[in-house]
């Protein structure tokens, strides 16, 4: 440790310039002088302490590991094979953490200080991380980074794991192919964007797909625009928010749009664009049930609805929604609960796992 600190110290006294690249290109020229004798991953210790996450850099490397939680200096987690384990990582300090997540949202336009304590960001590998600092975090500076991985590559990979019978799989896949709106239902971690992943490859190549995220992580092949949402900038100005996106997508002549995760007033464009001709389109929502999903739906939708009746909005969405998948974990494994559809005002379960 003393030697990756006088490393560091010494490269942010020098005039070499603190990026990546340049960090590659000099520390084995630098550890031959300075340290010969270093033992393998001092290079990459130094790097990461000066422009990655520092400790928990490897972490982030290791694909096994779909989440990374930060309580406290000496209190990181991280989830795998759905279960969370505390590791031995440590930072040196609360300040250390700030420190790590002001470096990796520096070069991203993002700030997170006394006045703006909190911050979302997409990380260069996709992952999506959310920083919180005092005095909102009242024992210190948390993080937690969510991994980009997709292990499953298609409806049959996901038959293999155990996620779904092969019933179960064609009869989504049929709805796809149908053009039947899809609302993926569940809570946080349970697999709703791998899930919109697959699903989406069963949409005909053909036809013009326009994604809509807050952070940008499905992987769709064949006709795909890709719209992601952003923050505020460290000046807070320039936020697009998942509104803004949704109704651009509209003027972008989608046959389908498929929305990340409804979380706000976008529900109501969604809605409206899912019955003027946009049909096969998806989204993911926070619910427990597929009856709660539709409930959310329409309170989300109420946020901003213009002066709409509540009536009315539900009304567009009974017309809107055909089939709610939900989202659910049975111990460790990530699995389809249930697949519902709509027939008139109520729901009717076709599936359940």
């Amino acid at each position: 440790m003393a030697l990756i600190e006088r490393l560091v110290a010494g490269l942010i006294d020098s005039d070499v310039p603190l990026e990546h690249a340049v960090l590659e290109q000099i520390m084995p020229r630098l550890l031959a002088e300075e340290a010969p004798l270093a033992p393998p991953g001092t290079s990459q210790a130094v790097i990461d302490a000066l422009v990655g996450m520092g400790p928990i850099a490897p972490l982030l490397r290791d694909e096994g590991i779909t989440d990374i939680l930060v309580n406290g200096p000496d209190d990181v987690w991280v989830e795998r094979d759905g279960r969370l384990t505390k590791t031995s990582v440590r930072f040196e300090s609360g300040a250390d953490i700030r420190a790590a997540v002001e470096r990796i949202i520096g070069p991203l336009g993002l700030r997170i200080d006394h006045a703006s304590p909190t911050v979302d960001a997409r990380l260069p590998d996709g992952s999506r991380l959310h920083a919180t600092l005092p005095p909102v975090a009242v024992d210190g500076p948390v993080v937690a980074i969510r991994r980009f991985t997709q292990a499953i590559g298609d409806l049959d990979d996901l038959t293999a794991s155990g996620a779904v019978s092969e019933a179960g799989a064609r009869m989504l896949e049929k709805a796809v192919v149908q053009g039947r709106s899809i609302l993926v239902s569940g809570g946080t971690g349970t697999g709703k964007t791998t899930l919109l992943n697959v699903l989406s490859r069963a949409i005909p190549s053909h036809e013009r797909v326009v994604t809509v995220e807050d952070a940008a992580e499905l992987a769709l092949t064949g006709h795909v625009v890709r719209l992601e949402a952003r923050p505020a900038n460290a000046e807070g100005r320039g936020e697009i928010t998942l509104r803004h996106l949704v109704r651009a997508a509209l003027r972008l002549r989608p046959d389908r749009i498929i929305v990340g995760e409804v979380r706000g007033p976008e529900a109501l464009d969604l809605v409206g664009a899912l019955n003027t001709g946009h049909r096969g389109s998806m989204a993911t929502v926070h619910a427990n049930s597929p009856e709660e999903a539709l409930l959310r739906l329409e309170t989300l939708a109420l946020l901003d609805g213009g002066g709409m009746e509540a009536d009315t909005i539900r009304a567009q969405l009974q017309a809107a929604v055909d089939v709610i998948v939900q989202m659910g974990r049975s111990q460790s494994r990530r699995q389809v609960i249930s697949i519902a559809a709509r027939r008139g005002a109520d729901l009717e379960e076709r599936y359940r796992q």
